[in-house]
């Protein structure tokens, strides 16, 4: 394999990687509402080439390069989180900014950035004659997974019934390759009282009191949780709370709070949840504890309903896709660090859910997600670009 003319592909397309990542920054574009997003995506796969580009019902853009047997996929979520406190964006969120080395803009490291080198890692592809008959490749700009990690690729796997051979998921991984994250789920625990005026809190039974007793042991439950070598502990976190109560006079008759719990590999939902069902206040009060549900229409206004339950994967180091991705690496850029994310992926369902291989590369940095003044580098697109250019080639000739 040239390595050299597919580093040389991917710095020509830095010039246009940059042009098509600000596009994609300017389009507003939160979950359930990236309906511009996937259209503009949509066009840029068919004006640089692919063979065939399709919108789904749920609205994801699937990209397709090639006709060969083995699947191979690229996954990037395209739409991003909201603004938050506007007044600590040092620049326009949507207008971004340009440099020589960077890129600024809600979404550019979390994770449009990661679509855009997709899709000009394709290219690259196609231009040097890299697809052949044994695989096709397949981009997918996925839409409601800072809503719900995942259901998008539920859809596309049990509606759509498409099956990759691997997924490449281009979030944004520090320019390290990622093999795993721990999961993730979110619990509601509620509990019953009996309210009463609050001049008289004897004649009731307040649910807040009962809840702070509960709080009190999750607390102290997240230091007991169990610890992977590869992926780290587990955890919890109370992070919302929940009352009713007739009036501010008057004692509370219901409280509830929700979880967000880290699933480390070992634990499941079922583990997780019956963990807090048997803690003592939980019991003493009857208090009742359950998963939420996803139900969201998407901008397509398609609902498909599921379980918030994100589970762990980790796939093995030694593992095909993990070797092929290092190998392509390597071969430009030098031996790479090979580690996980802190943050969840699409990989709960696509491997969590449907044992299909992930590793992870992607351009930008964890530490970019979610926060204001967001940034992406260019350095990051072109090395990206370049590696999943490579990919297939090495995977399918192993």
């Amino acid at each position: 394999m040239d390595f050299n003319a597919i580093k040389m592909k991917a710095n020509d397309y830095e010039q246009e990687m940059t042009r098509f990542l600000r596009e994609l920054i300017a389009i507003p574009g939160e979950s359930c509402r990236e309906e511009e997003v996937i259209r503009r995506i949509a066009k840029e796969m068919n004006d640089v080439g692919f063979d065939k580009v399709e919108i789904d019902k749920m609205g994801n853009v699937l990209g397709y390069m090639g006709s060969g047997k083995t699947l191979i996929a690229f996954d990037a979520h395209i739409d991003t989180v909201g603004l938050g406190e506007k007044t600590n964006w040092n620049f326009d969120p949507y207008v971004g900014y340009e440099n020589e080395e960077e890129i600024g803009g809600r979404g550019s490291s979390d994770q449009l950035g990661g679509i855009v080198a997709s899709v000009y890692g394709a290219k690259i592809m196609k231009d040097l004659g890299l697809i052949d008959d044994k695989y096709t490749v397949l981009v997918t700009g996925t839409v409601q997974e800072e809503d719900c990690d995942g259901l998008c690729w539920q859809y596309i796997i049990n509606e759509d019934k498409i099956k990759p051979e691997f997924v490449v998921i281009t979030e944004p991984t520090n320019g390290n390759i990622y093999r795993g994250h721990r999961g993730r789920m979110e619990i509601r625990v509620e509990v019953k009282g009996i309210s009463c005026h609050g001049s008289a809190p004897e004649r009731g039974d307040n649910a807040i009191y009962k809840m702070a007793e509960i709080i009190g042991e999750v607390r102290e439950l997240n230091e007991k949780l169990h610890y992977d070598e590869f992926l780290g502990k587990g955890t919890l976190a109370v992070s919302e709370t929940f009352f009713n109560s007739p009036s501010r006079c008057a004692v509370a008759d219901m409280c509830a709070i929700s979880i967000d719990r880290r699933l480390t590999d070992g634990e499941t939902y079922e583990t997780a949840l019956e963990e807090i069902r048997m803690l003592s206040s939980v019991k003493k009060y009857g208090a009742e504890v359950s998963m939420y549900q996803y139900t969201r229409p998407s901008w397509t206004n398609l609902t498909y309903p599921t379980d918030c339950y994100f589970p762990t994967w980790v796939i093995p180091e030694e593992s095909l896709p993990v070797k092929a991705m290092v190998e392509a690496y390597k071969g430009m850029f030098g031996t790479p660090k090979v580690d996980k994310w802190t943050f969840s992926t699409n990989g709960v369902s696509i491997m969590g859910r449907y044992n299909i291989p992930c590793i992870g590369l992607g351009p930008g940095k964890e530490e970019e997600a979610h926060a204001p003044n967001e940034k992406t580098w260019k350095a990051d697109l072109v090395k990206c670009a370049a590696v999943y250019a490579a990919l297939p080639t090495i995977y399918c000739n192993q």
